[in-house]
């Protein structure tokens, strides 16, 4: 079926059909009868794919709109420079569409807090126009596309930027130095305008966040051709959640004072060309939830620490010359020299031994040094104080007077009794 109609001659009543096995539809007319009921959002959800073709050039007209969702649709052509003029336009979804060819320009967009072009084909450069013309952007959502040539200095700038995902994509040159200049990352704060959902991976999965959008913080430039190291200012964006770096060629070492990122949940750099040690601050990474370094030059023991040994092995693998738990390869001296961070448990047995017997000592001669006090204490008294050993004897007599005389008593009393019941 490829058109599915309600028009208005039909005067039709009652709740809609299940709409999704029409797997073909490509128009839908309802208009002017009597349904009711509510669409399930699972039906609207099989449905969303049906928009196609290149988008109209007369969104100037549109001088209210806040808020435009075209995403997952076919969607194709290229983005109208008019959808760039929208005064009033916060959030732009147009993901998971084949929109080709340059981005047009969104400069001076004081309103835009969201703009989600992911999963598309838009090539050319990311634009310099971002700079200082986006004061209230905190979501930019590029990943998946053909962007190439560096990442600007232009988006250290945004200074609302709590998102940035420029991922799988062919960007090269370096990471930028300017990155501490993001303060929305490197202070707390909140969202400065509203903000529905956005798509955002997160530990490797893509999720949608809502509500909590305002308190993540998360840079991925995953998946590109970027190289030279580690620049040490991303180590001053103190409430980063989650740095995905992985799968380019990067080089040199890991910052050694990465561990001041304390709010980082999620760290990647896997597949890279890594050098040098694991820095020992990764212990303080309290929050740390996923990590992945595999696949990289790395050397020496994996830093001594409950954290780092909690995660799977396969976080280290690729690392030749990385030694530790939870690898099973044994770092150099480990036969002779015993690790701090892990108990011998021959010495703690040996040490055990020696702890029960020095209690079970203890314990016989505290009990015999009592015994002896105890004794000496009453039999000592009695033999040097005669009156005291004469009042002693003498209670001791007339205690036993008393139980002789109330056990002769009780006996005859019961002898009586027995002779009477008889």
């Amino acid at each position: 079926m490829e058109k599915f109609s309600c028009a208005a001659d039909n005067h039709v009543q009652g709740p809609l059909p299940n709409l999704t096995k029409f797997s073909s539809l490509e128009g839908m007319f309802l208009q002017h009868n009597n349904l009711n009921g509510a669409l399930p959002e699972s039906q609207l959800s099989k449905l969303r794919s049906l928009l196609s073709g290149e988008l109209p050039t007369c969104w100037t007209q549109f001088k209210e709109l806040f808020v435009l969702n075209l995403a997952n649709n076919n969607f194709s052509g290229k983005i109208p420079i008019s959808l760039g003029c929208l005064p009033q336009i916060a959030i732009l979804h147009l993901r998971n569409n084949t929109f080709s060819g340059e981005l047009p320009s969104f400069e001076n967009r004081k309103e835009l807090v969201l703009l989600d072009l992911g999963e598309n084909q838009i090539s050319g450069k990311v634009p310099e126009w971002l700079e200082q013309s986006l004061p209230s952007l905190t979501v930019l959502r590029l990943r998946s596309n053909k962007f190439h040539g560096t990442i600007p200095s232009s988006l250290c700038s945004l200074p609302a930027l709590q998102i940035l995902d420029l991922s799988l994509n062919n960007l090269s040159g370096t990471i930028p130095h300017c990155l501490s200049n993001m303060t929305a990352m490197s202070s707390e704060g909140r969202a400065r305008g509203f903000i529905d959902f956005a798509s955002v991976m997160w530990k490797g999965i893509e999720l949608e966040f809502g509500r909590y959008l305002e308190l993540m913080r998360s840079i991925d430039i995953s998946s590109n051709y970027l190289s030279g190291e580690i620049p040490e200012s991303i180590t001053s964006l103190l409430e980063l959640n989650s740095l995905n770096l992985s799968r380019n060629t990067l080089r040199g070492s890991i910052p050694g004072n990465f561990g001041q990122l304390s709010m980082l949940e999620s760290l990647d750099l896997s597949r890279n060309h890594l050098t040098g040690s694991i820095p020992t601050s990764f212990s303080s990474l309290t929050f740390l939830g996923h990590l992945d370094l595999s696949y990289n030059n790395l050397t020496g023991r994996i830093p001594l620490s409950t954290q780092l040994r909690g995660f799977d092995a396969s976080a280290y693998i690729g690392n030749p010359q990385l030694c530790g738990p939870p690898l099973t390869k044994d770092c150099p001296g480990d036969e002779t020299v015993q690790d701090p961070g892990v108990p011998d448990e021959s010495a703690n047995k040996e040490t055990k031994k020696d702890e029960d017997k020095v209690i079970t000592l203890g314990f016989y001669v505290s009990m015999g040094i009592g015994f002896v006090m105890g004794f000496w204490g009453v039999c000592g008294t009695l033999l040097l104080n005669s009156r005291w050993r004469y009042a002693y004897f003498r209670c001791w007599d007339n205690m036993n007077d008393w139980i002789y005389v109330t056990t002769r008593v009780f006996k005859a009393r019961l002898h009586r009794e027995f002779a009477m019941a008889n």
